[in-house]
């Protein structure tokens, strides 16, 4: 499995992207000077800021252009300090996975471990110095990367993620690395330090980790021009992976949230896309849902307020809501008995917070600058990583094993061919350097490498007591053991690959069992908002008083939902789409209500100057609460349907000549146009009525002849 190109990211939109200033490493922050302008002095021997007059004509005619010093001043410092929030502040490193300020947390917490517990103030006291911010941003950040549970354990009130409780002050709670930080985190000769903000201390660049921190703990971020959101995945299942890459197998990895719940990650699309999750709810009794789980970033107050404002709506019927949540989270709905458990638990997912939506857009820092990467490049990134750090960590065991096996060799060397003898009889220091280069010449074969002046040194510091108890045998064994371990060392650099598989592996026998998966994996169908709520509102119009809604006593004319809109029609021709009111003035003329449906065809007959007009159209899009017309201004609508017609029937109150007392119209001869579009007359007769069914009083041998449409007004 293997995700697309990396994606450099612009800093602004619509301007090419520039070039960040080279800030150096970690704690390297040049600063840029801008000369405003030459100061010259005055006449009393002040500076002065006015420029020469030689170059006043120049000065003018830059600041005229917009390109002065002022500008560009500005222009830098933007520029750097965008460039600084970037990559020191919000954006997290793809090498060890952290934001500067939890990298200097757990390092200041590596200088200080020794096993015990830690008061949470003190190491914010000594973060600070190579954090060039206050303590309180570092407490929070130490209670945010506790609260992932991997690298930092705690003591005390650290808050409550169900609930959303803050965590108790700095100086009451306590801290430490976990055994699974220590072993994969820190390796003090390997890890290249920088001088902090100040000079007076070092800070790591990176942390040489071990393990996908990034993938582990989740990101947010907000900088200049620059977000980031990268979820949360599980410890063991991402181990697995990397396992998969060394053994170029495919593998997939999926989020995985600490709150546990429900998750469809259908369209996660390898971190560039989102996922749904939803709570956790177990059905009790008929009338009875239990919350056991809530989506990330929910609390217990935020899920009930959203609840409680969903029964206000109408949306869902509830009879009490109880919290009993205490280390895990269990709020119990009770519902009325007219309320189906099931579909209120469908209800539950749609207007509540008991089912959200996150997006992934995974945005790193990588070779000093900020890019868009996959989950399966950030893997194989990491993967690439812990090769090259294993193989580091093996060299440098080498050179350790390689000298252990010199000094042990000379040692031995020095006390069993009794070298320290020839000591007894130099006069000088120089004298005693050269008798045991002397002694041991003939033996250079044994050695790893030339004697060295520490060598020396270190074989002149061996104690009386020492030589005279040494144990030969005991040397043997020792020689033979970094022989042994250091050929061991020889065969994992020969295959690194298979040698990172056993490191994997061994992470996950000894910490996979504390980190087991907690959101579970499921498919979620489609859930319509509005179906669920078709009944919940019931529109009745008074018609004395010419108001209409959900909470007045009337008419009763329909039922919709919340999300539905009304299409009002009144006699004079006006028309207008409104929300569902509690209670909406529309005076008495109103002639017709219903859910607004674009696509349906109306049949609208309407008097204007002597005439009878009809007009078939469909309502199309419509602004709410914007007025429009379906007849004529100064009209009178005679007839309205929005069912399929195929004749009218016509009877006349004047039969005219020739005589006509009734017609039947064929409707299918009238063409179905946009509602503005000018509308055909129907008759010049007066009618007495109009219907769109045969009436049962029509007199077949009064019929006149058929009836035709006349030209367009």
């Amino acid at each position: 499995m293997s995700g697309g190109d990396e994606k450099s990211l612009p800093l602004f939109n619509g301007t090419p992207e520039p070039e960040l200033p080279n800030l150096g490493l970690a704690g390297e922050r040049p600063r840029q000077s801008v000369a405003l302008q030459d100061s010259t002095p005055d006449v009393e021997g002040r500076a002065s800021s006015h420029p020469p007059a030689a170059s006043a004509e120049a000065a003018t005619g830059l600041a005229a252009t917009g390109d002065g010093a002022l500008k560009q001043m500005m222009d830098g410092n933007f520029l750097q300090y965008a460039a600084y929030v970037i990559r020191d502040r919000a954006i997290p490193d793809v090498d060890d996975g952290l934001k500067p300020v939890q990298r200097r947390i757990l390092f200041s917490l590596h200088e200080n471990d020794d096993g015990k517990f830690i008061k949470v103030a003190n190491i914010a006291g000594y973060c600070m110095q190579f954090h060039p911010h206050g303590d309180a941003s570092i407490g929070d950040a130490l209670v945010t990367l506790a609260n992932k549970q991997y690298l930092i354990e705690r003591q005390g009130n650290f808050g409550n993620l169900f609930t959303g409780d803050p965590a108790a002050a700095v100086r009451y709670i306590e801290c430490r690395l976990t055994p699974l930080a220590r072993e994969v985190l820190f390796n003090d000769p390997l890890t290249k330090m920088v001088p902090s903000y100040d000079g007076r201390k070092e800070e790591p660049v990176t942390l040489p980790a071990k393990i996908p921190l990034l993938l582990m703990l989740g990101a947010d971020g907000i900088a200049v021009g620059i977000a980031t959101r990268i979820l949360p995945h599980n410890f063991a299942e991402l181990l697995e992976a990397q396992i998969a890459i060394l053994q170029k197998k495919p593998f997939q990895v999926l989020p995985d949230f600490p709150q546990g719940g429900l998750m469809d990650a259908r369209a996660y699309d390898d971190g560039r896309g989102h996922v749904l999750l939803r709570a956790q709810i177990e059905q009790k009794d008929a009338q009875t849902l239990v919350l056991r789980a809530l989506p990330p970033g929910v609390t217990t107050d935020s899920v009930m307020a959203s609840i409680e404002e969903a029964a206000r709506k109408g949306q869902l019927k509830l009879k009490s809501l109880n919290d009993y949540t205490a280390e895990q989270v269990e709020i119990e709905i009770q519902l009325p008995p007219e309320q189906d458990a099931a579909r209120a638990r469908e209800a539950l997912f749609a207007f509540t917070q008991c089912q959200v939506q996150l997006a992934s857009r995974i945005v790193v820092i990588r070779d000093q600058k900020p890019v868009e990467l996959t989950v399966p490049e950030i893997l194989q990134h990491n993967t690439d990583r812990l090769l090259a750090l294993l193989r580091a960590e093996l060299l440098h065991e080498r050179r350790e094993l390689l000298d252990e096996l010199h000094s042990q060799t000379l040692i031995r060397l020095f006390v069993e061919q009794r070298i320290y003898q020839r000591l007894e009889t130099c006069e000088s220091a120089e004298a005693v350097q050269q008798a045991v280069l002397d002694g041991l010449a003939p033996f250079r074969e044994q050695l790893q490498h030339d004697l060295t002046k520490q060598d020396l040194e270190m074989l002149l510091g061996i104690p009386i007591r020492r030589i005279s108890l040494f144990d030969l045998e005991k040397n043997r064994l020792e020689l033979e053991r970094c022989r042994a371990k250091l050929a061991e060392v020889e065969t994992d650099l020969g295959s690194l690959a298979p040698y990172a598989i056993r490191y994997l592996r061994g992470l996950l026998k000894k910490f996979g069992a504390d980190y087991p998966r907690r959101t579970q994996l499921a498919q979620f169908g489609e859930i319509s908002e509005r179906e669920l709520t078709a009944d919940a509102l019931a529109i009745c119009y008074d018609r004395a008083k010419g108001y209409l809604g959900h909470k007045i006593a009337g008419e009763p004319l329909l039922t919709c939902s919340p999300l539905d809109k009304l299409l009002l029609v009144w006699r004079d021709g006006r028309c207008t789409v409104v929300a569902p009111a509690d209670k909406l003035f529309v005076d008495s003329s109103l002639l017709y209500c219903a859910i607004l449906d674009r696509e349906r065809v109306l049949t609208v007959v309407f008097e204007l100057d002597f005439f009878t007009y009809i007009r078939r159209c469909v309502v199309g899009g419509l602004i709410t609460n914007r007025e429009y017309r379906l007849a004529a201004k100064g009209s009178q609508v005679r007839f309205f349907a929005d069912e399929k017609l195929d004749t009218l029937f016509i009877r006349y109150s004047d039969p005219g000549k020739p005589p006509i007392h009734q017609q039947i119209f064929a409707l299918d001869a009238v063409p179905v146009r946009d509602r503005d579009a000018r509308a055909p007359v129907l008759s010049s007769r007066r009618i007495a009525a109009i219907a769109g069914a045969k009436p049962a009083d029509w007199n077949d041998e009064l019929n006149g002849p058929p009836a035709r449409l006349m030209p367009f007004a």
